[in-house]
């Protein structure tokens, strides 16, 4: 079943004379780990904020794009903050609060999310990912690695549908992207969690897909599982 499906979607950024996205039209299905990569500039960041509401980029928009057969313009507020997570690529972007216990809470708190809740989600994440020594750790202390791994733990204790990961390994020394991006496939096998990840390195992209979409200024111009790519 698809989770995102995009028809004829174009963008230009203001005064910019070339479209960054260029007559998009693809679908996401449930479970998938896709891959997108293409040279700096084609457009993979500005696509990736199309699919996080809140971050879409300023300009002129046309095409459609759908979650789960609805509008994503249509979402309420708590649908598109809940089930889109995204993870940046500096490891310091989305980091708000000084201890590893308070930035995991603070998204459950933002939601409105009751303490029992909050308790169980936060002692499951910090299981599934090994956080327990470090949650009352200053988030200053941790390393790039651990506060990557925060990030997605912090994303993921909204438990979303579609996970959206700009180049998150990409500001990581190799022994610690390696690991990363071993903990990354485990986790979104077991959660069945549909993800898109975005990558300039060939070996995370055939390691890591189950499909490649290949970008280069503004278009698509290659879609398809990472052995016939």
């Amino acid at each position: 079943m698809e989770i995102i499906r995009a028809e004829g979607l174009s963008f230009s950024y203001p005064d910019q004379e070339r479209a960054s996205l260029h007559d998009l039209s693809f679908t996401i299905n449930e479970g998938e780990f896709v891959v997108l990569c293409g040279p700096s500039g084609c457009g993979k960041t500005t696509l990736l904020r199309h699919l996080k509401r809140e971050l879409k980029p300023v300009g002129l928009s046309e095409g459609s794009l759908w979650y789960k057969g609805q509008s994503m313009d249509e979402l309420s507020p708590q649908t598109a903050a809940e089930d889109i997570g995204m993870v940046f690529q500096n490891p310091e972007a989305q980091i708000v609060m000084d201890t590893v216990w308070h930035e995991l809470a603070f998204s459950m708190e933002n939601m409105g999310y009751s303490p029992t809740v909050m308790r169980s989600r936060l002692a499951e994440i910090a299981g599934l990912f090994g956080l327990e020594p470090l949650l009352y750790k200053p988030v200053h202390e941790l390393s790039g690695g651990q506060k990557q791994l925060l990030n997605l733990a912090s994303v993921l204790l909204l438990r979303p549908k579609l996970l959206l990961l700009d180049e998150p390994l990409s500001a990581l020394d190799a022994r610690i992207r390696r690991h990363l991006r071993d903990q990354i496939r485990r986790i979104q096998r077991e959660l069945n969690l549909t993800t898109l990840f975005v990558t300039h390195d060939q070996e995370e992209a055939l390691t890591l897909s189950d499909r490649i979409v290949l970008m280069n200024r503004g278009k698509i111009v290659q879609n398809g599982d990472a052995e016939a790519l």
